[in-house]
């Protein structure tokens, strides 16, 4: 797909960072949430697109009970369909019935998911946050022994659809919790889409003050209230150079209803590209990965930087 010529215009702003990794999330956390499930080789197809778009980190899939995450049942199915794809390929594993999953599977990197309020700890993982935490620690420990990569993830980090407002206190004494069961990252998530960009700058600016810096961060925003791009902006100021994002947009939780789509990975590609931040990302085959996948799901995508080149192409 041709993108409309010199556009957009490079405008470098200072104090960001030269390059950004993309996390693409978009096979894990946007297909968790449809209602259809998605065939295998429909899957394995849309991750190699991905990759061959220039993502290098694209999150498979998630090893959890089936009943759990029905949409994603079909894990040890598709791992062995992905052996050729030339990316990082970490999958979701709860506990530690899917991390040996996960090495039966020959993975290399996998990621838990815990919560910095304990509605959604209960309601997510049927736990306490200290019993998740007490959950992950083995499975942090063998991976790390086993020289995989762990990643973090934290969601509610900005509000909560059932206790409101998040502390950033509380988020941060379970962010420092979580990294010091020994996750290489943590990627912060705005379950529901809330965050604001001050919100975001005092949060990364007390996680500092607590001895988790910048380098080891992702942000992870939802983009409920049309905030996701400003608040990605933000953190790029502050020096995080991980940000998570989803094709076409895809997304949501299926634990927190309010949640809508991820950021979707064209709209911050654009606005890295027109800052001159590279992030080895081709827009015009990603955008056409999203109109495909689009048509497999039987919607448009919710991008709007896909809508409007794909509108541009008829």
């Amino acid at each position: 797909m041709s993108l409309p010529d010199g556009l957009p215009m490079t405008v470098p702003m200072s104090g960001l960072p030269a390059r950004v990794r993309i996390h693409e999330v978009g096979p894990r956390d946007g297909l968790q949430n449809e209602k259809a499930v998605v065939p295998v080789e429909v899957k394995a197809e849309f991750i190699r697109r991905l990759a061959d778009a220039g993502l290098s980190t694209v999150e498979a899939t998630s090893l959890v009970r089936p009943e759990w995450v029905p949409q994603l049942a079909d894990a040890e199915q598709l791992v062995p369909l992905l052996k050729d794809v030339p990316a990082e390929l970490p999958v979701l594993v709860p506990n530690q019935r899917g991390l040996e999953r996960a090495m039966a599977l020959g993975v290399r990197r996998i990621a838990v998911f815990g919560s910095a309020t304990e509605t959604f700890a209960q309601r997510n993982l049927n736990r306490s946050v200290d019993e998740s935490l007490a959950m992950f620690e083995p499975v942090v420990a063998r991976a790390r022994e086993a020289a995989m990569r762990v990643r973090g993830y934290l969601s509610m980090c900005f509000g909560d659809p059932w206790e409101g407002p998040v502390p950033v206190r509380q988020v941060v004494a379970v962010a420092k919790r979580l990294m010091d069961l020994g996750c290489d990252e943590l990627s912060l998530g705005d379950t529901i889409g809330v965050a604001t960009p001050g919100h975001v700058r005092e949060l990364l600016a007390r996680l500092g003050d607590a001895g988790v810096p910048a380098d080891r961060l992702a942000v992870h925003f939802h983009d409920t209230y049309g905030q996701a791009l400003a608040n990605t902006l933000a953190a790029l100021e502050h020096g995080v150079t991980t940000v998570d994002a989803s094709a076409g947009g895809l997304g949501g939780c299926p634990y927190a209803k309010s949640a809508t789509g991820n950021l979707a990975t064209e709209d911050l590609v654009w606005m890295l590209d027109g800052l001159g931040i590279e992030s080895g990302v081709d827009l015009g085959r990603l955008t056409a990965t999203s109109v495909w996948m689009a048509g497999h799901l039987g919607r448009p995508s919710p991008s709007r930087t896909v809508r409007a080149l794909s509108q541009k192409e008829t």
